[in-house]
């Protein structure tokens, strides 16, 4: 059993080792993003909040519009960092194309404008990350990667079972395939966790989103280009923001996704700070008409099952961000493992095969070198 698993094991890392060293690599960077933002375009996603307290919706919202008379508002992400810029999720009309301004919440004074959602190299790095850069059909690509990572880390526990008999060893003055040997299956172990939560929760989201995505577009639907505002430009953001305390308690809004297509509606998504670390900032929400106002429904993750939970759960476990910078470090240090692990992956199986072909050799050798008999 553990020969053949050894080859199904030894395949699949083969099958996947570019595609998978493209999103774990980018997808260690990418734990810092917006740090990495930070020091390459400072002035357009840091703002200075020291003594100032951010404008209202409706002036912000209002600041916008007037500067992008072009472009109809989608979305809106308000940072838990105070020192982070507004990003603006727009569209331009007659378009179906996302893209992203950023603002400064305590002017008003927009710091980009609308640009494309892969304009910056971050950016880029996260479309390579999820789809390797081939839309909507890129993240089914590279869930199906993600779920030989899943089966990479089972198939290497259940082959090195016994890896606490020497765990820490390391045969420095060995050879180097036996050195090699040690140092994969310490890698390996080691990393195998996070790398399943991490393959697991990546293929979860990309499968969820190409199947709505299906869902949507099914027979040849195209996507809605923008036309026209798709929301009663009397109401007061703000003062829907403001309800939304009364809807769900503690609740602290963290993006608002405005009308994108005819018949959606505002949704206030927020953090109720549970207390519970692996509860994402989007946990919750409260949805209300894009043309009157009227409260239609809210969620409470505090009162939703366990299953639900667990699912909100993914988005911290992926990002690692559930404890501060330590976990973050942790996640970017794991997610390059498998950069260790394919270098010395490949050394080994390259070698094994060198053996077992000498082998051949030597045997179809000896078998000339037997005379004939009669």
């Amino acid at each position: 059993m553990n020969k053949t698993l050894f080859k199904l094991h030894s395949w699949m890392a083969l099958i996947a080792f570019v595609p998978l060293l493209v999103i774990c690599v980018t997808g260690s960077i990418l734990v810092f993003k917006h740090e990495i933002d930070a020091l390459l375009i400072a002035d357009k996603v840091r703002v200075d909040a020291a003594g100032r307290e951010r404008l209202d919706l409706d002036t912000l919202a209002t600041s916008v519009n007037s500067n992008f008379p072009g472009y109809e508002i989608v979305g809106w992400a308000l940072f838990q960092d105070r020192d982070r810029a507004d990003l603006v999720y727009t569209m331009q009309h007659g378009t179906d194309e996302w893209t992203y301004a950023l603002l400064d919440q305590y002017t008003g004074e927009p710091l980009r404008p609308p640009m494309g959602l892969t304009h910056h190299l971050t950016d880029w790095l996260l479309d390579l990350h999820y789809t390797l850069l081939v839309g909507d059909w890129g993240m089914l690509i590279t869930s199906v990667f993600s779920i030989l990572l899943c089966l990479l880390g089972i198939s290497g526990f259940i082959l090195y079972r016994k890896f606490w008999k020497n765990f820490f060893t390391l045969r420095w003055n060995a050879r180097l395939i036996v050195y090699f040997s040690d140092l994969h299956k310490m890698t390996g172990i080691i990393g195998a966790p996070i790398l399943l939560v991490l393959g697991f929760t990546g293929a979860w989201w990309n499968i969820t989103h190409f199947a709505h995505e299906l869902e949507e577009h099914a027979g040849g639907a195209e996507h809605y280009k923008m036309a026209e505002r798709l929301y009663n430009d009397e109401l007061s953001l703000q003062a829907l923001m403001d309800d939304t305390a009364k809807r769900v308690r503690n609740i602290e809004a963290t993006y608002i996704s405005f009308p994108w297509e005819p018949g959606a509606n505002f949704t206030f998504w927020g953090d109720v700070h549970s207390g519970n670390p692996l509860l994402s900032q989007y946990a919750s929400n409260v949805t209300y008409n894009a043309q009157s106002g009227e409260h239609m429904v809210s969620y409470d993750i505090r009162e939703a099952s366990l299953g639900a939970k667990i699912v909100d759960s993914y988005r911290r476990l992926h990002f690692g961000d559930f404890a501060g910078l330590v976990s973050k470090v942790i996640w970017c240090v794991i997610g390059l493992s498998p950069l260790m692990l394919s270098v010395t992956g490949i050394y080994i199986w390259s070698r094994r095969r060198e053996k077992r072909r000498n082998a051949r050799v030597k045997r179809r050798g000896k078998r000339l070198a037997i005379p004939a008999v009669g």
